[in-house]
């Protein structure tokens, strides 16, 4: 069921679609039929179809609000400022809903990952605390424990978005959950993490976005046993982008692991040779 179209008077608070800013903020000062003008903040006036125009929430907080089912208007515009208002605070996750929103920070953010944090995370209820994927892995581990049926955790995004990183910190949580005791050897956690740089260095690319996209997508399994410990798993790998593997554009480049060998040194050139 589509939502009814807001009612534009003069001196409606609007969002206009702008294709150098994307969108602009103003106040309707004109309504004509099918078209209206509007006073936006970078610059006098402009007109524009009132499809291409949409309300903005005169009521909304300056550091914007963590669940944007909050929001009073839930449109592209409302949710990108939203987005925009909180990344600018450092507050790079939000949720929509049971939905987390992570924007890549592009700067180490180390106090939002310690022990600490996870032992306040352990055992709240969803969205008891600040928007976190230790929320989404702690709901997840909790449900499976409880009703003892597998649960899933989907991490998509375009490139760069920080998949990977995202996807450790979810794996961090649950061995912090049911992991095992040091002296036990390495955790299951331990050992998939530090098999990926391998497989990255097989199937990553380096692209006009960033150096280091994933041309394959993967399936994380991690076992538990019936006290909730972690007792296995497994990466399954599957070919996305086929076309991207055997058609390079310059300056990108597929498969880092030949082009690291190539400008290794003989000696060690020669150990990797035997290795693989």
């Amino acid at each position: 069921m589509m939502a009814a179209p807001v009612k534009l008077v003069v001196g409606s608070l609007v969002w206009v679609d702008d294709p150098e800013e994307t969108w602009m903020n103003g106040e309707v000062q004109e309504v004509n039929g099918e078209e209206v003008t509007i006073n936006c903040s970078s610059r006098k006036s402009v007109v524009a179809k009132t499809s291409d125009v949409h309300p903005k929430d005169p009521e909304f907080p300056e550091g914007g609000v963590d669940d944007m089912t909050k929001l009073a208007y839930l449109h592209e515009p409302g949710v990108l400022h939203n987005l925009k208002c909180r990344y600018d605070t450092n507050e790079i996750y939000t949720y929509t809903g049971n939905i987390l929103i992570a924007v890549n920070p592009f700067q180490r953010l180390p106090h939002l990952y310690g022990n600490d944090v996870m032992g306040k995370y352990k055992g709240a209820a969803f969205a008891e605390l600040s928007p976190h994927p230790f929320a989404l892995a702690d709901s997840a581990y909790r449900l499976m424990i409880n009703e003892g049926i597998s649960q899933s955790i989907l991490v998509s995004g375009e490139s760069g978005a920080g998949k990977t990183e995202s996807t450790k910190m979810l794996m961090h949580f649950l061995a912090y959950m049911g992991g095992r005791a040091g002296n036990e050897g390495r955790s299951v956690e331990q050992q998939v993490l530090e098999s990926n740089p391998v497989l990255e260095a097989f199937g990553n690319a380096k692209t006009l976005r960033n150096n280091n996209s994933s041309r394959f997508g993967k399936f994380v399994e991690i076992q538990f046993d019936q006290s909730g410990r972690i007792s296995g798993a497994a990466i399954r790998t599957y070919l996305l982008e086929r076309s991207r593997v055997c058609q390079v554009s310059d300056p990108e480049r597929n498969y880092h692991c030949f082009y690291m060998l190539c400008a290794a040194p003989a000696e060690v050139y020669e150990i990797s040779s035997l290795s693989l």
